[in-house]
């Protein structure tokens, strides 16, 4: 199989599961343990997060208007607040979306960026990453079937400072243990914290935009600077797996938020345990990469 092929089921399963709690990142690195591909290649673990760019250009594209409004809404409250009181204009700047974004994201940033090798020694162990999908799984239906009965907050204009700050905590235990999924952590800790499921959704799609321009930008610069520059036929790779992770998340995108509208995230829950399940077994019985019996 070519590199270019592998790129491009890659970047499908990016695409099907960046924005669906049940972690890309477990599904990335079982896709390229089935395609054969060398894992502890530099190259490739740098393209498992490269191609995150291209679902993340996806959620821009796909909430381009929301985030044209916010930012003139910030905008204007920032003027709104030039002839008030220091007290007043710093309460309208925190109460904002797009601040509260932010701020989420400042409280997941620093601590990743610590622990950025504890993150690559969990990426390489298929046993933990399974084991995440497992206890993810349980924490995800306990938390929709108990949280989504007590609301607090119905739409994303309406989250808190607390809230973002909590939010911007569970993605961390996402970050640390891949297989948690960041999508699962940020939803499963906005409702914990009062969030209706649309708002926990939304809010996990815009904090994904700068979480993950981040990652990506940082491991692609790492990836410069320690190995050798890409050749043609990488660059090719990325490029591919680029575009296709951003036409299938895309699609994605759209389906999940008319599914969360009228259903729970119940299934998603079933699914992880029952994938991570799997994995765990495969790796106890077969070793820890996923190779078939001979």
């Amino acid at each position: 199989m070519t590199d270019l092929i592998a790129a491009i089921l890659q970047g499908i399963v990016e695409g099907l599961t960046e924005f669906l709690p049940v972690s890309s990142t477990a599904h990335i690195v079982m896709a390229q343990e089935l395609l054969g591909l060398n894992r502890s290649d530099s190259f490739w673990k740098m393209f498992a997060v490269f191609i995150q760019l291209g679902a993340i250009l996806a959620v821009v594209a796909f909430f381009w208007k929301r985030l044209t409004s916010f930012a003139s809404s910030f905008a204007t409250s920032l003027q709104a607040g030039e002839g008030s009181s220091s007290s007043s204009k710093g309460s309208l700047w925190l109460r904002h979306p797009l601040s509260l974004v932010m701020i989420s994201f400042t409280v997941t940033a620093i601590p990743c960026f610590l622990i950025d090798k504890l993150i690559g020694e969990n990426l390489e162990q298929l046993w933990m990453i399974g084991v995440a999908l497992v206890v993810g799984g349980i924490a995800m239906y306990v938390v929709d079937w108990f949280f989504s009965r007590r609301v607090t907050t119905e739409k994303l204009e309406q989250i808190n400072l607390k809230q973002a700050v909590a939010i911007g905590l569970a993605q961390i235990l996402a970050a640390a243990f891949p297989g948690t999924s960041r999508s699962m952590a940020t939803i499963a800790g906005g409702q914990v914290m009062g969030l209706s499921r649309s708002a926990a959704l939304e809010f996990s799609f815009f904090l994904s935009i700068p979480v993950m321009f981040a990652a990506a930008g940082f491991k692609l610069m790492q990836h410069l600077v320690k190995e050798s520059f890409p050749t043609l036929e990488q660059w090719t790779a990325l490029g591919a797996g680029f575009v296709t992770s951003f036409v299938v998340a895309f699609a994605v995108i759209a389906w999940f938020m008319g599914w969360v509208r009228t259903r729970g995230f119940a299934p998603f829950a079933v699914y992880r345990i029952i994938v991570g399940a799997a994995l765990i077994y495969w790796s106890c019985v077969y070793g820890w990469r996923i190779e078939p019996p001979v």
